[in-house]
This record gives structure tokens, sequence and C-alpha cells, in this order.
């Protein structure tokens, strides 16, 4: 333990007298909160065009994109172990590198949790309106007309779906954490009745159409006809799309009983879960359907699927299915945007009403906040225009947490730990690579604009560090 004797009372001062959270959740809860922040249907949205991408071979990119995450969970794991506290990639940074590429980092990747539940309310209510139109189409006919006040009445419905989806996702998280938690163990339950259903009914098409052996195939991994590994690397780096949010389960570690031994467990968990799903999603349909090329909208491909194997009711409860994860994806980000703040502001790094908790030690001023922004954002901006962010702050984040495992377990081992090259460098530098090969391969746009995003957290910083000549304030919190 380092520290003199004078500094230790204070440090510990410092911690006792800092708001806490209230460890209420278990390791179930946390696997639940991951599933349906990542969500369990992953694989429907990247199906289409991950498939044209890699000629066929999108299973591969998903196996492939799983094996590459997880080296990146198993980063944030260690550091969620070491660093036991709210904040994820802007505590472990901060601790393990530095104190300002702490806040970069907690700043980019607030970039990012605060883009999750615009796509995610906006996706959700594209989808509500249409299934909406589908089921009910007389009634949906009459809502537009009156809702067409000079304005197109669908661009009216669609922003009462998304006024409707953030007020609810805004009141769930105000009830508190555990009120999150059992909405979370309902949506989870929904996503994988309908996935179920989705299985059942493509094998029952396989075994129709080709017998049982049409439901087994290396097709999916290898089509020596059709394979090229620069297409199927290309194609991976939009797979692992479908694993980015594990890292929300570590904002959560300061709500968690013992989160040393729970958090780690979780995020490989979770990874496993989402990568199993993602696998069935893919890989049944590519054999149900494995002409790619004939996919007339890639973006809506997997749905095209499930009405070619499942007919109508599977279509629609498909469709219904994308508007209950895009709900949980929405619930879980806010409460993952709303820690991200809690744990700056606690931190002296932002204002400090942001540390501020009601008295079930909930950051309901956080929540409020995150949803106000959330809704204007989502009545401004596009799915498509949302999509081409997500990536940039997870990502930067991912580096930079992968970078500190190195530092902290190797170049300055804990107490206890014996140095492992493979496990301390090998492993994170990795990851480190990857991440980085994703990063460069965004969007321009999205590399613009999240540049402009960190270059005014990094003038924020330099004045709030007085032109970086002072450290933002780091509380220890690990033994709390």
């Amino acid at each position: 333990m380092s520290g003199s004797a004078d500094s230790q009372p204070a440090s510990t001062s410092a911690a006792s007298t800092a708001p806490h959270l209230r460890r209420v959740l278990g390791l179930w809860d946390l696997v639940f909160y991951g599933i349906v922040l990542i969500q369990p249907v992953g694989g429907i949205g990247i199906f289409g065009l991950a498939n044209k991408d890699s000629f066929g071979h999108v299973t591969a990119t998903i196996v492939i994109a799983l094996v590459a995450m997880m080296l990146t969970a198993a980063s944030y794991g260690r550091m969620a172990g070491l660093y036991p506290a709210a904040g994820s990639a802007y505590t472990y940074v901060g601790r393990g590198l530095n104190p300002h590429l702490g806040f970069i980092a907690g700043w980019a990747m607030f970039f990012d949790y605060m883009v999750i539940p615009v796509i995610s309310i906006v996706y959700g209510a594209e989808s509500a309106q249409d299934l909406f139109t589908a089921v009910f189409p007389e009634m949906a006919k009459a809502v537009t007309s009156h809702l067409n006040f000079g304005a197109g009445g669908d661009k009216a419905m669609f922003d009462m779906w998304v006024i409707g989806f953030v007020v609810v996702s805004t009141l769930l998280n105000v009830g508190g954490i555990k009120w999150t938690a059992h909405a979370n163990y309902i949506l989870t339950a929904v996503m994988f009745l309908i996935l179920g259903i989705f299985a059942v009914d493509a094998i029952r098409f396989l075994v129709v159409h080709q017998g049982w052996g049409g439901v087994f195939s290396t097709v999916p991994f290898y089509n020596p006809q059709t394979f090229d590994l620069r297409a199927v690397g290309r194609a991976t780096s939009l797979a692992a799309v479908t694993y980015v949010g594990f890292d929300g389960i570590t904002t959560l570690s300061e709500d968690v009983r013992e989160p040393k031994r729970t958090v780690p467990l979780a995020i490989v968990l979770v990874c496993v879960v989402i990568g199993v799903c993602a696998f069935l999603q893919t890989y049944l349909g590519q054999l149900a359907h494995p002409d790619y090329n004939s996919f007339k909208n890639l973006d809506m491909a997997f749905f095209d699927v499930c009405r070619e194997v499942g007919g109508k009711f599977l279509f629609d409860s498909m469709t219904l299915i994308m508007v209950v994860a895009s709900l949980g994806s929405a619930l879980t980000g806010q409460v993952g945007a709303a820690r991200i703040l809690f744990g700056m502001g606690r931190d002296n790094a932002l204002p400090r009403f942001f540390a501020r908790l009601d008295q079930r030690n909930n950051p309901v001023l956080n929540i409020w906040l995150i949803g106000i922004v959330v809704l204007i954002i989502s009545l401004l901006m596009t799915y498509g225009d949302g999509v081409s962010l997500v990536n940039f702050g997870a990502f930067l984040a991912f580096m930079g947490v992968n970078l500190a495992v190195m530092r902290e377990f190797f170049f300055r081992p804990p107490a206890g730990h014996k140095r492992n090259w493979l496990i301390d460098i090998v492993v994170p530098a990795l990851a480190f690579l990857f991440c980085l090969w994703i990063w460069l391969s965004l969007h321009p746009v999205a590399m613009k604009v999240g540049g402009i995003w960190c270059g005014l957290g990094i003038i924020y910083l330099g004045v709030r560090t007085r032109g970086f000549t002072r450290q933002p304030v780091m509380l220890d919190l690990s033994g709390s």
C-alpha cells in the first residue's frame, strides 16, 4: 500500500464522505441489463449488409467478432475487479493511465451512450409506427389524418411515438435501478420468446424443403466459391457492432454486490449469450435464404427471411421484438449515461450537481437531463445518422481500457500479482489493435463529428484544470 500515514486519513475521509450508489444488484441483474443493452437481436440489423459485404459469410464474421470482442471484454473485467466504481472507461483509463486521458475517455464514452438511446428511440418509433399501421390500418389512417396540421401526418405520428418512448424510459429509470432491473427481466423474456419462435420456424422450413441435412452446413462459415479474406475482414468490423455495449455493465459497478467477482463474470456471460443468439440468427437465416444478392433492402433483409420461414405472424412478431429491444436499449443506455455523469460529477471532472442522488440513491437529475437531450436529438436525427456515430466513442474507450490493463498489470502490477506476458501484454495488445482497426475504418462523418465532440471536451478540460496544470480529482472508492 502506498502513501504516507499523514495522507491516509484524508483519502479515507474523502472516500467515505463522497456520494455512493446502493449495492442492490446481483449477477443475473447485471446479465439481464447487459443483454437488453446490447440486444440479443443484434444480428438482425447487420444481417443483410454484412452478408453481402462478406460474400455470404456473415455467420463467420459474427464468430470472429465474438472472439475479438471477448479480448476487450476481458480487459474490462480485469479493470472492473481492480476499480469497482461507477464510471467505466472514465475510471479505468483515468486511474490506469492518466486522469486527463480518463476524462477524454469518459467524454467520448458519454458521446456513445448518448447516441445509443437516440438510435434506439428512433428505430423503436419507426418500428412501432410500421407495426401499428400494419395491424390497425384504419385506425392509423384516422390518426394520421387528424395529426396532419399542415405538416406530414406520418411525421407527427412518428414524433408522438418518440415522445412516448422517451417518457416511458425516463419514468422507469427515475423509479430506481431496481425498477430498471425488473423491466429488463420482462423485456429479455419477450425477446427470447420471439427468437425461439424464429428458430423453430426456420428449422422446420429447412427440414421440409431440404431434410435434416439442410440444418447442418459449413457453407455459412466457409464457402470456397466466394470466400475472400479481405471481404470477411471488412464485414467483421461491421459485425462487431453486435457486441458494442457490453462495457455498459461496468457503469453499474457501484450498484452491485461483490463487484470484483460479479462484474467480470457478467461481462463474459453477456458476450457469450449475445454471440450465441447472433450466431443462431445469422446461421439459420443464411441457410433459409442463401442468396444474399436477392434482398431488395439490406436493412430489412432478416425480416424478409422471417416472412419466408414463418409468414405474416413471424414477420409482425419480429417487428414487435425490435420495438421491445429498442425500448430496452433506450432504457439501459439512458441509465448508463446517467451513471457516467454521476461518476464524473462526483470526481469534480464535471460540476458537482451531476453527483446528486435522491433519497433512494438514484441520480434522478441526470436521468431527467439525459431524457430531455435524447428527446430533442431523436426528433431531429435519423436512424442512419445515429448508427454512423455510435462506434466512435465506444472504440476510443475500448482502446484506452486495453492500454490501461497493460500498464496496471504488467508495468506496475498490484500487490500479489505476478506478471504474465500472455494475459498482461499479448491479449490486451491484440484487443487494442483490433479496436484501432475498427475505429480507423469508421465513416468520415462519424470521425468528424466525434472529433469535434472530443475537441470540445479537451477545451473544457483545459479550462477546468487551468491549462492542464492541475489533475482532475480521482476519488479512491475501490474498497467501498
